[in-house]
C-alpha cells in the first residue's frame, strides 16, 4: 500500500469538524493540545460539537465556559483537566467500565464523526503508531468517518495494536510538542512507602501484576526488588517498571498469555518512560477491550490487581470515582481487574489506601458520603491495605468485615468507627 504523505495546516485539517458532530479526542500522554488550541479558535463557526474522551491532560482550551454553546464535553473518565468543567455543569461524565468503552463506538451507541489522534511519524511502510495510548483510540479510529492525525516525532513507536496507515487519515498536521507527562510520587507521604511494603508482601514470585494509576502502585513497584520472575498485564504502566525490567525482575517468563511480553494499553509517566518503551519489543500495547477483559485477565495465574480508592465503608464498599457528589475520576478499569484477579488461580484483588487523606480526613468510614459512587462492590473486595495492616474480607460477614477494617483504620478514627459499628450491628 503506497503511502501518500501530505501535511496541512491545523485550520485546513479542522475544517472537517462541523456543528452537531461527535468528535473523539485522544487522551492521556497523547492529548492533542496543539490541535485543541486551534479547535478552540473555531468556536465561532461551531455549535453543539460533542467531545468524547477518557483521561486528558494539559490545557484543553475548548473547556472554557465561554465555549459551552460550541463544545459539550462528555468524558468517559474525569481527569484533573476536566474536573472544574464537570463540577460547574458545562461538561458531563459517562460511567462505564474501561473495557466496555469500545462497545459504545463499535455498536454506534456513541457514533464517532471525527477522531483527532496524536501519532508517531510514518515509518518506511507508511504506518504511524498510536504510541503509548492505544486503549480506546483504536476503536475510535476504526469507527470514525474522518480521522485527523497530529503527527509528532516525539511520539514513541509501540508494538501491538496501535499501527495505522497514513492513507486512513483524512488530514495530517505536523507538530513537535512534547508528550504530556505525570509524576505520581512527588507528593507521597511516609505512609505510602509502608503500604508499598505491605502490598509487596502479598505478591509471590512468578505473579502477574496490574497497577492502577497513582502513587501507591509506584510505591509497590519500588518494594519488589527482591522478587523473581514477575509478569505484567495491566491497563496502564508508569516509571516504576523501568528498573524492574532492567534488573530482569519483570521478565514475563511465566505468564500464561503473552509470555515474555509486558502487556499494557497505555502508559503515563516521564519522558524517560516513553523513551524506554519506544520501539521496545518487550512491550505489547493492546486494545483496552482485550487487555481489560476479565476472562483474559484470569488466564494468568497469580494475577495481582493493585488499585486505590477515595474511601471505603465498614462493609467494604469502595468509592473510587467521586468525593460525595463531586466527580473526581471515573469507573475506569478497577472492576475489570478486581474481578479478573479474583477469578485467577492464586490471584489477589487488592485495594490499597492511606488511612487518611493529606488533610486528615478518614478514608475508612461508617458510611460513604451522600452521592458517592460505588465502583467496587463489597462482594468483589478481598484485600484492603492501609499503612496499619492488611484486612482480608473474602468470605467474612458484615460484622467481621467491620472489625477487620477498623483494625487497619487510623488509630484516632477507631473509637468513632467502633461506635458506628455498635449502632449498626449491635456489637463491639
Amino acid at each position: 500500500m503506497k503511502a501518500s504523505i501530505t501535511y496541512v495546516s491545523p485550520e485546513a485539517a479542522l475544517s472537517v469538524v462541523q456543528s452537531n458532530q461527535r468528535v473523539f479526542i485522544h487522551g492521556s500522554a497523547h492529548t492533542p493540545t496543539y490541535l485543541l488550541k486551534y479547535l478552540a479558535a473555531e468556536a465561532n463557526r461551531l455549535r453543539n460539537v460533542e467531545i468524547v474522551s477518557i483521561s486528558v491532560y494539559g490545557d484543553l482550551y475548548i473547556d472554557k465556559p465561554e465555549f459551552k454553546e460550541s463544545f459539550s464535553l462528555n468524558s468517559l473518565f474525569v481527569s484533573a483537566s476536566l474536573r472544574k468543567a464537570v463540577s460547574e455543569g458545562y461538561a458531563d461524565y459517562i460511567p462505564v467500565f474501561l473495557s466496555e468503552i469500545p462497545i459504545l463506538f463499535d455498536k454506534s451507541i456513541l457514533p464517532i464523526d471525527v477522531a483527532i489522534v496524536h501519532v508517531s511519524v510514518p515509518d518506511k511502510h507508511g504506518y504511524c503508531s498510536l504510541g503509548v495510548s492505544v486503549d480506546i483510540a483504536r476503536s475510535a479510529i476504526n469507527n470514525a468517518r474522518c480521522i485527523i492525525a497530529q503527527v509528532n516525532p516525539n511520539v514513541p513507536r509501540t508494538h501491538g495494536d496501535g499501527m495505522i496507515h497514513v492513507n486512513r487519515f483524512t488530514h495530517m498536521v505536523y507538530c513537535e510538542d512534547e508528550l504530556h507527562t505525570a509524576n505520581f510520587t512527588e507528593k507521597c507521604g511516609p505512609e505510602t512507602a509502608v503500604i508499598g511494603e505491605l502490598v509487596a508482601g502479598l505478591v509471590e514470585d512468578r505473579s502477574t501484576i496490574q497497577m492502577g494509576i497513582g502513587a501507591i502502585p509506584d510505591a509497590v513497584l519500588k518494594c519488589l526488588h527482591n522478587h523473581k520472575d514477575l509478569g505484567v498485564h495491566t491497563e496502564m504502566c508508569s516509571d516504576g517498571i523501568i528498573e524492574l525490567v532492567e534488573k530482569d525482575i519483570i521478565n514475563n517468563k511465566y505468564k500464561k498469555i503473552h509470555p515474555n511480553k509486558t502487556v499494557s494499553s497505555f502508559a503515563l509517566g516521564s519522558k524517560q518512560l516513553y523513551e524506554f518503551i519506544n520501539d521496545n519489543p518487550a512491550f505489547a500495547f493492546l486494545v483496552i477491550n482485550y487487555v481489560n477483559d476479565p476472562h483474559v485477565i484470569r488466564r494468568n495465574n497469580k494475577m495481582i490487581a493493585i488499585n486505590s480508592a477515595i474511601e471505603i465503608d465498614i462493609t467494604g464498599q469502595v468509592c473510587s470515582d467521586s468525593i460525595g457528589t463531586y466527580q473526581f475520576s471515573g469507573v475506569g478499569g478497577q472492576m475489570d481487574f478486581m474481578r479478573g484477579a479474583a477469578l485467577s488461580d492464586g490471584g489477589k484483588p487488592i485495594i490499597a489506601i492511606p488511612s487518611r487523606t493529606a488533610k486528615g480526613v478518614p478514608r475508612i468510614v461508617p458510611v460513604l458520603k451522600p452521592g458517592a459512587g460505588v465502583v467496587t462492590t463489597r462482594a468483589h473486595v478481598q484485600y484492603v491495605v492501609t499503612e496499619y495492616g492488611v484486612a482480608y474480607l473474602y468470605g467474612k460477614n458484615l460484622k467481621q468485615r467491620a472489625k477487620a477494617l477498623i483494625n487497619i483504620a487510623h488509630p484516632d478514627d477507631r473509637e468513632a468507627l467502633d461506635k458506628a459499628c455498635f449502632e449498626r450491628f449491635k456489637m463491639f
